[in-house]
């Protein structure tokens, strides 16, 4: 691989015939160039990182020998950063970010994505699950004029759980943002050195990149890949990992959850007034008093869970505001196998 260096010029000037000697222009020329570069989070993943990086290796070779491999350890606590500081160490095109604790997947993505130089970049998974030999697919999809190529698991291989949690989310997320999402389409993909570019602009703390890609809007095309069992271990999304983040994500992309909070508020003030209307037509043209206090006490703690539950929703998105005007970094860096460049920047 190319490496960065900085070369010393020193030149002498003529102005109308006089020579300015002394003058030194450093110029700082770093051969960063790369065709493609392939992120990766990274989290307790010992057993597939090898196996992963030989079978990148075989398929990125096939698209150009110009590439790299960013791998980012979200503080996994087996040997995975161990593991990566060694691949890195034996081939300088797998470049190594360490966290300095676990702030999630898609935080993991931000860091990598902060550091790439390739013109196209891959965004995958790395417990195997998504192909390596399907990127040349995808990319040859994505030179006919795509912007952003992402790859479709035709037959997802997931957990019946995990996949009907998936399909429930991302029916309630169209619903409430008016977008359709394919609940067989995750990260993996190819996306243009602009459309990354984009979604870098993008500093919010909720960080959804499969989201992210969607709004940035650009050319897009889908197609159908293979998607595989896990051969090690197993997801680090449980359950209630799995509902915080479609939570988080349904706040950060819609504001309609307080739109539905207004109108079913209104819609049960009329209803009660309604009813209160008929109480009193029944009690004065047909003498039927109202009843006991059963129906009174339901009425109100129903009234009152509706209540709560308004607040709830309020309360979600005043914590979101709190947690944005703090303003902190999205993610911190330890340390890495090479000269990073700035965080955030």
């Amino acid at each position: 691989m190319p490496k960065a260096f900085r070369p010393n010029y020193r030149c002498e000037v003529f102005f109308n015939g006089l020579s300015i000697p002394d003058l030194v222009i450093n110029m700082d020329v770093s051969i960063t160039m790369v065709d493609i570069s392939v992120v990766i989070p990274v989290f307790q993943s010992e057993e597939s990182l090898k196996e992963l990086c030989h079978r990148l290796h075989s398929s990125l070779a096939s698209i150009s020998s110009n590439y790299e491999i960013i791998l980012v350890n979200d503080a996994s606590t087996d040997n995975s950063w161990w593991l990566i500081q060694e691949i890195s160490t034996l081939d300088d095109r797998v470049r190594g970010v360490n966290l300095s604790r676990n702030f999630g997947q898609h935080y993991a993505i931000t860091a990598g994505l902060d550091q790439v130089r390739g013109e196209w970049i891959v965004v995958m998974d790395c417990d195997l699950q998504d192909a390596p030999e399907e990127i040349p697919r995808l990319y040859r999809k994505a030179i006919e004029g795509y912007d952003v190529v992402v790859g479709r698991r035709k037959e997802r291989q997931d957990a019946f759980f995990k996949k009907a949690g998936s399909s429930f989310f991302y029916s309630v997320y169209a619903y409430l943002t008016g977008s359709k999402i394919d609940n067989r389409i995750g990260n993996f993909g190819v996306y243009s050195k602009k459309v990354i570019r984009s979604i870098r602009l993008l500093k919010e703390q909720n960080r959804s990149f499969g989201l992210f890609a969607i709004w940035v809007g650009f050319r897009r095309a889908e197609i159908d890949v293979e998607h595989s069992q896990r051969p090690h271990g197993k997801s680090s999304y449980t359950l209630k990992r799995s509902i915080k983040l479609a939570v988080d994500s349904i706040i950060a992309h819609s504001n309609k959850l307080l739109r539905l909070s207004v109108k079913l508020g209104l819609l049960f003030s009329l209803s009660s007034l309604l009813y209160a209307l008929w109480l009193v037509v029944r009690y004065f043209y047909w003498g039927i008093p109202a009843e006991g206090w059963t129906s009174l006490i339901v009425s109100i703690y129903f009234t009152s869970g509706l209540i709560m539950g308004s607040i709830g929703v309020l309360g979600l998105y005043i914590g979101k505001i709190f947690d944005e005007v703090k303003g902190r970094p999205l993610y911190i860096i330890e340390s890495t196998t090479f000269e990073s460049k700035p965080e955030n920047d």
